[in-house]
């Protein structure tokens, strides 16, 4: 009998905000997830929780349970590093997660295959593509024949040197993303047929001059839904393993930003050619629909107090769509709420805000005192500015995540003041801490699409508003790009600008 297939499953994950001055470093991976070996196969067993707070089941657990599936294969754990978005990786950061990673596969023996699970926006300082980094040395370990695929977000970057590293790519297909488990599944079904020598992979992509477009980009909405709809038809085909779409991290410090397009084959290169291109040119169809504009945080809270059936059924969930947590930002802008202190009396508010300092200062307050002090604004100054609260101590807790946390009642306002980054994106942000969304007017949340999913029972408006910071859209606008690029300028063929991106000669 032979021996079984053994493939290794890994992870180094963050999406990176390039504007942002609060780097990223190892302990900021610790609080989320940082794992290797039997640790990481039990969080990926059916029984298990992959990411804590977040998700049960990611890409990895996919795999592992597509392996499972099978009596021949071994899934090998290697090395997991998940982080909350944020800023740049420090060097040492980055150096130190590529190092464990290429010795956990040095460790590991032997290998069929490898799934690696990464995000695809990552940043880190004194790199111009740090995933392409992680790839080259992961695959100058394994060597040049070693079937790699990776998983990536959605909202990933390909650029030549990182697929070119790879053997193929599975991206999410739900924005909201809910497809996690499923990518890795895919992934992990392509990869084992792929070891057996039962398909042979054939890739293609495209990479667009476009940074902005498609409406909102979400899955079910009429602007993205037939484009879905059609790669769902595709890969009907059984020649057609895998089809993926990139909407592009707008913040992603890349010269050349831009939407693509990804297709896996078995054994028809000419086929996944002619896919990718037909599936860059549907994208590069719905550039011209813009994002829609966002109220000012005045008339966003207008707009609350309008809605007073809705606010009698549920709760409004306002984004902050200025400081979204979850698009890489600190989370300690304080406009919004200055707002509701100022605007929003007689609304039942809930917010949150980052300031390691106002926690410290307010730890030792007893519960129901009394205090005045001011948050927000400290990690960037020049940015956002501290704003003055009056209030009371609600309660406390050390949080495995955000660190150690306050609630304070401001009157109409109800603000959670964290240590680390507030990713307020599911109702259990409050609701553990006994803010009910049920009872608010208003939800502030910190998360560009996730929220739409997990505060699915409770929201009944949801409404983007801008207060300046850096996810803001025309923020990723105002740098310079190699090429112009669609909306900030005029383009009227994405072709000569995705050969270029791809290393081929500009004609044919």
């Amino acid at each position: 009998m032979s021996r079984p297939l053994r493939i290794g499953f890994g992870r180094i994950a963050q999406e990176t905000n390039a504007f942002s001055v609060v780097a990223t470093t190892v302990a900021d991976f610790g609080t989320t997830h940082l794992l290797e070996g039997a640790e990481l196969l039990e969080v990926c067993e059916a029984k298990g929780t992959e990411v804590p707070g977040f998700t049960k089941a990611a890409e990895l657990s996919g795999f592992v349970t597509a392996a499972r599936e099978q009596r021949d294969v071994e899934p090998v754990p290697l090395f997991s590093a998940w982080a909350i978005p944020g800023g740049p990786l420090t060097a040492d950061c980055l150096a130190e997660l590529t190092e464990r990673l290429v010795l956990s596969i040095r460790a590991a023996g032997p290998l069929d295959g490898l799934l690696l699970s990464m995000h695809g926006a990552m940043g880190a300082e004194g790199s111009d593509d740090p995933e392409a980094d992680v790839m080259a040395a992961v695959r100058a370990e394994v060597g040049p024949d070693l079937p790699i695929g990776v998983t990536l977000d959605l909202h990933a970057q390909l650029g030549a040197r990182f697929v070119d590293a790879t053997t193929f790519l599975a991206g999410y297909r739900t924005n909201p993303h809910r497809d996690h488990h499923k990518v890795g599944l895919r992934a992990g079904c392509i990869l084992i047929r792929a070891a057996r020598g039962e398909v042979e992979l054939t890739t293609a992509w495209r990479s667009l001059p476009l940074v902005l477009g498609g409406g909102t980009t979400i899955d079910f909405l009429p602007t993205m839904r037939p484009i879905y709809r059609w790669m769902r038809r595709v890969e009907k085909d059984p020649r057609v393993l895998y089809l993926s779409l990139f909407n592009a991290h707008l913040w992603c410090d890349s010269d050349h930003l831009g939407w693509a397009s990804h297709v896996v084959t078995d054994g028809d290169p000419a086929l996944a050619e002619r896919l990718a291109d037909e599936l860059a040119q549907r994208l590069w169809d719905v550039r011209h629909r813009q994002p829609p504009s966002f109220p000012t945080a005045s008339e966003t809270i207008r707009q609350v107090r309008g809605a007073w059936l809705r606010r009698k059924l549920g709760t409004v969930c306002v984004c902050d769509a200025s400081d979204i947590v979850g698009a890489g930002a600190a989370g300690e802008n304080t406009r919004l709420l200055k707002a509701l202190l100022e605007e929003a009396q007689g609304l039942r508010c809930y917010a949150p805000i980052r300031d390691a300092e106002t926690v410290r200062h307010l730890w030792d307050v007893e519960v129901g005192q009394r205090f005045d002090t001011s948050v927000g604004g400290r990690l960037d100054p020049q940015l956002n500015a501290p704003t003055p609260i009056r209030g009371r101590v609600l309660g406390r807790r050390e949080h495995t995540t955000f660190g150690p946390m306050m609630w304070v009642d401001l009157d109409h306002v109800s603000l959670v003041i964290t240590s680390g980054p507030p990713l307020a994106m599911r109702p259990s942000f409050y609701g553990e801490l006994g803010l009910n969304p049920w009872r608010a007017d208003l939800v502030v949340v910190k998360s560009m699409f996730p929220f739409r999913w997990y505060f699915l029972p409770h929201n009944r408006k949801t409404i983007y508003t801008r207060t300046e910071g850096v996810t803001d859209f025309d923020h990723g606008l105002r740098r310079s790009f190699a090429a112009p690029v669609h909306p900030k300028d005029p383009v009227q063929d994405w072709r000569p600008t995705d050969r270029l991106r791809r290393g081929l000669p500009r004609h044919r």
